[in-house]
């Protein structure tokens, strides 16, 4: 059998009935999320929308297109094939960058899909140069300037070579330049304002175009850091741009398992994978169907919550499934088949993310591919 369609094959999405568990994706709220994000920004500047990683899990092409209803325009990914995907569903209209630039010999691809790269390094650049003269036309680029995150852009002694040839953005058309900052999400943190000097900087050695530099919490340090065009990725999909205070985003994901068994478990039994837990006394299980090839992380503690109650994980994650304790529910209140909530009101993404040891991004993209996805408000 061909390995390709036994891949698909296996990938499709379950059924309501058939699923282990519903993941339900409200549009609505993403695109309440980003006329909020757009409220904050001052002198004229927009918000773009980051929909890298699929849309940060939950479907890059339903996603852009909920924000293409909101006046988006101009989307970011991090790999070619995603913007040549995203190309092939959003048609010719909306500009869009790929964030990590393009691997040696895909300049191609992108220009084929009108993709518009972000040059990370002169070597990058000089591909790109060559790609438009091999073309006979400029070619749009976004230049990323490293002002202090030390992960991807051309460093200040890159920018000042680049500034001090004439020839070196002969056919490139630079319609932005760009940073990123490290650390928005702290907003007393020094290398904010130093970041935000060293991007003055840099861009004022480069061609005159619009600017970006505000991920989702740099938005909230103030209009300062909105220049032109904001990136916002993790607070379009309800996690938490402000950390310590109320989240100002409205959740977008809610995610229910199903219950695949109930049981009694007598005082002193094991309960899991190792052993880790024993029975205090007897006590009332529920096996649900979710685990850690589901994408939920197999370290830290967590619970779901049916009818307003707790019901703590007892015992390791398995791949497929987790053990409940179900003691704080009357006696045959849950049942195998019903849902509860694992990511929604009673604990959400970034609540998650503190009980397992992780950060709110990581939860949503991890999330798998065996849930049956409903999408609401789209």
């Amino acid at each position: 059998m061909d390995r390709n369609f036994e891949q698909t094959d296996m990938l499709r999405q379950p059924s309501l009935a058939a699923a282990g568990a519903v993941l339900t994706i409200d549009l609505g709220a993403l695109r309440e999320n980003y006329r909020r994000l757009n409220a904050r920004l001052t002198g004229g500047a927009r918000a773009a929308g980051v929909v890298k990683a699929d849309g940060y899990g939950l479907g890059a092409v339903a996603v852009a297109h909920a924000l293409q209803a909101e006046g988006c325009d101009r989307f970011f990914v991090a790999h070619v094939e995603e913007g040549v995907c995203l190309r092939s569903a959003l048609g010719d209209g909306p500009a869009i960058f790929v964030l990590n630039g393009l691997p040696p010999g895909a300049e191609g691809e992108a220009m084929v899909s009108r993709l518009t790269p972000v040059l990370n390094s002169v070597e990058q650049l000089a591909a790109w140069r060559a790609a438009a003269h091999r073309a006979g036309r400029s070619l749009p680029a976004a230049l990323q300037v490293d002002s202090g995150m030390s992960r991807l852009g051309m460093a200040a002694a890159e920018v000042e070579a680049v500034a001090g040839d004439a020839a070196s953005l002969d056919g490139v058309d630079v319609v932005l330049v760009m940073s990123h900052l490290a650390c928005a999400d702290e907003p007393h943190h020094p290398a904010n304002a130093a970041q935000l000097l060293e991007f003055e900087r840099l861009r004022a050695m480069l061609p005159a175009a619009p600017a970006s530099f505000a991920n989702s919490s740099g938005i909230f340090l103030g209009s300062a850091y909105h220049f032109d065009l904001a990136r916002p990725g993790a607070a379009l999909y309800g996690i938490n741009p402000t950390p310590g205070h109320t989240n100002p985003m409205l959740p977008v994901v809610r995610l229910d398992a199903r219950v695949i068994q109930t049981r009694t478990v007598e005082e002193g039994a094991g309960v899991g994978y190792g052993h880790i837990y024993f029975a205090a006394g007897s006590l009332r299980t529920a096996t649900i169907s979710l685990g850690y090839a589901d994408g939920w992380h197999r370290r830290g503690a967590a619970a779901a919550f049916f009818g307003g109650k707790r019901l703590p994980f007892i015992g390791r994650v398995s791949m497929d499934s987790i053990i409940l304790d179900i003691s704080a529910l009357p006696e045959s209140r849950l049942q195998a088949g019903d849902l509860v909530e694992v990511i929604g009101p009673s604990q959400d993404v970034d609540q998650v993310a503190a009980l397992t040891g992780t950060i709110g991004y990581e939860v949503l993209t991890s999330l798998g591919n065996r849930f049956h996805r409903r999408i609401v408000n789209g």
